[in-house]
């Protein structure tokens, strides 16, 4: 999973979707609103089937990979706050993501709350390894543990369990793919350290999955290679952390 960052829609998209907000909170407060069949509707005006999804298909990069999971291609656009539950939410821009079926399937309407707050990470509010860990040896997406609680990070647990990213193999065997990558790419610079520049471009190449958050700045810190890199050429490593965030 990756940090995605939202930009601002173009002045007219933003506008038509504020307006279909108005006309389904309406239907809402005259209680004849039906929120999947008035989705569905809309979903067909070019608001949203042109305009508003190719915005979200290129948040997700040129692969148009899944805001959750960062494997499968996204298919559709989905709420993060379920529109069934939450219709006020149903239209506004930083409610739509872009996903996969097979975490479309997994979430549904599971969307678990504590003291107001989602416990499902929001991939462009949140950082996912703040919540996420990665286990190397399984490729499994895990909860991050905190040493200070002595327990699973609710967040993370709440996102493994609704996403299975502990359990579908064929995402598991892709986010191993990208960490070996990863780290054959800083082995070559390890032992060869003579282009950062190409360096850099061939990490970004090669993180299909955005593992470099967790190497960066989640528990991959502690990785052997990175550990090495670090200590060789730090200058590197705060260039990468810089435009990672960038």
């Amino acid at each position: 999973m990756r940090r995605i960052t939202r930009p601002d829609l173009p002045k007219a998209t933003a506008t038509q979707l504020s307006k279909e907000q108005e006309a389904a909170d309406k239907k809402r407060h005259e209680g004849t609103l039906v929120p999947d069949a008035y989705w569905k509707l809309a979903r067909q005006r070019n608001t949203i089937k042109k305009n508003v999804l190719s915005a979200l298909q290129a948040m997700a990069g040129s692969r148009e990979r899944c805001m959750y999971c960062s494997d499968s291609h996204g298919t559709d656009i989905e709420h993060f706050w379920p529109k069934a539950t939450y219709p006020e939410k149903m239209f506004l821009w930083n409610n739509l993501l872009l996903c996969c079926t097979p975490c479309n399937r997994g979430k549904i309407q599971l969307f678990p709350i504590a003291n107001g707050a989602p416990l499902l990470v929001d991939p462009t509010t949140d950082d996912p390894w703040d919540f996420l860990d990665f286990d190397p040896r399984t490729g499994n997406i895990v909860p991050r543990f905190s040493r200070a609680k002595n327990d699973w990070d609710p967040k993370g647990d709440q996102t493994v369990r609704i996403l299975h990213l502990d359990k579908r193999e064929a995402l598991s065997a892709g986010y191993q793919k990208t960490y070996r990558r990863l780290i054959s790419v800083i082995e070559t610079f390890l032992n060869r350290s003579d282009d950062e520049e190409q360096f850099l471009k061939d990490l970004s190449d090669a993180d299909d999955h955005g593992l470099l958050g967790w190497f960066l700045r989640g528990q991959g810190q502690t990785d052997a290679s990175i550990r090495r890199l670090n200590d060789r050429f730090p200058n590197v490593l705060v260039k990468c952390k810089a435009r990672l965030t960038s």
